[in-house]
């Protein structure tokens, strides 16, 4: 991206400053989550949206267990992150574990840095997680839709998404017919 080009929003003036920096707590703050996602009764009320991504070091092979909030969309998990060192882990398509309370689930992970994809499923997910929005600065406008000017913005600061897909398909739930 040019020096002109990362000053200039087509979609307006957006109305917040953009992501939260990473607070000097935030490695204590994920240790505590970790370990709260980590209580079957307790997962579900630190957040429904919450879960922990094991992923894997490229050169290391160290596993990293990452707290994360997540959307469902269409099949796929999605995260809304900033471009961090961990997500360099993720990108190839490559395999990832996730534990949302239960036991961890296989997934081929997909990193989407390009604007169109990042605008587009940024804004599935501001609209499922306010908190997580928030987190990544957006806002929204006064029709209670994710202001487009601030995704934008996230994305010209490193916002990326990860998408999730099951290496196996979901379980579905069989509804017995009445």
């Amino acid at each position: 991206m040019s020096d002109s080009a990362s000053s200039e929003n087509p979609y307006g003036t957006p109305t917040t400053t953009g992501p939260a920096p990473i607070r000097s707590f935030q490695s204590q703050l994920n240790t505590l989550i970790r370990g709260l996602l980590k209580v079957p009764f307790l997962s579900g009320i630190v957040g429904k949206r919450l879960a922990t991504l094991h992923v894997v070091g490229r050169k290391s092979g160290a596993v990293y267990d990452v707290p994360v909030a997540y959307t469902v969309h269409g099949g796929d998990l999605l995260i809304g992150t900033a471009l961090r060192p961990w997500v360099k882990n993720l990108q190839g398509g490559a395999q990832v574990r996730l534990s949302r309370g239960r036991a961890p689930e296989t997934f081929t992970a997909t990193v989407y840095t390009d604007e169109q994809h990042v605008l587009e499923l940024f804004a599935v997910i501001a609209r499922d997680n306010k908190q997580n929005a928030k987190f990544n600065g957006i806002g929204y406008l006064p029709d209670g839709e994710p202001s487009k000017a601030d995704i934008y913005q996230t994305w010209q600061q490193g916002g990326v998404v990860i998408a999730l897909t099951p290496a196996e398909p979901m379980a579905r739930v069989h509804r017995p017919s009445r």
